[in-house]
């Protein structure tokens, strides 16, 4: 099985890597800036072969098109965006940073769609033809009971809506596109407190794309298996 995954250099993503080494897919590993992934390119270099490693900038939409030139011959059978930033702290009622909105919606909600868009042939020549976004139960508008946040909430929302949208257009290809919740992990994100090790969110996450089926498609998945409400 062939896995693209972006920001594939740390936290969830390195997991993802890893788990996929464990499994013996072929991963195309994405991340901003390859030169400062020490720790992803240590495991491409004992995969013999199976993990490359590709720059792939949510900031730079230039750069995921060239990626998907440079894999234009290649089947994706699981396409996992990743990549993600929780943007400034400056994120309550009367302080938001406005520049941070606007980067964060251009790596959480607009490039996920670029990155479909930059490689649905090569999803169409997959076997699964699956894309999995990650979100976050923060852009549940039923799961808000805290307010504030208004960058990170509002982002993951958005991507929530690209995903919807995605399930219905996409649906005729057969290609199946869901959101993720992958829990409150142990990442730089997450902080050291958080409920789950990335080891235990990817394992689980896997086991949940496992058995997804075209009538998924559009669904906003809990870690645990379970519907989040939008």
């Amino acid at each position: 099985m062939n896995v693209l995954i972006t920001g594939a250099n740390r936290g969830i993503g390195l997991e993802m890597v890893r788990y996929s080494q464990q499994q013996g897919w072929r991963v195309f590993a994405c991340c901003r800036n390859p030169h400062n992934a020490e720790n992803l390119f240590n495991i491409a270099r004992l995969s013999n072969g199976l993990i490359s490693v590709h720059i792939a900038d949510m900031l730079e939409l230039a750069t995921v098109q060239a990626l998907s030139y440079e894999l234009r011959n290649e089947s994706i059978d699981i396409l996992i965006n990743n990549a993600g930033i929780y943007g400034s702290d400056k994120n309550t009622f009367g302080m938001v940073d406005t520049d941070s909105w606007l980067q964060t919606f251009q790596v959480n909600s607009i490039a996920p769609l670029k990155m479909v868009e930059a490689f649905s042939e090569q999803l169409m020549m997959g076997q699964r033809k699956l894309v999995a976004c990650m979100s976050s139960k923060m852009g549940s508008m039923a799961d808000n009971g805290y307010g504030n946040s208004y960058i990170y909430r509002s982002s993951k929302a958005a991507l929530n809506a690209v995903v919807k949208s995605l399930s219905i257009d996409l649906k005729e290809k057969g290609i199946i596109t869901v959101a993720l919740h992958p829990g409150w992990v142990k990442t730089d994100m997450g902080g050291p407190n958080a409920e789950i090790s990335t080891s235990e969110c990817v394992a689980q996450i896997f086991t949940n794309l496992s058995s997804l089926t075209i009538n998924d498609s559009g669904r906003f998945i809990d870690i645990d298996g379970t519907d989040i409400p939008w």
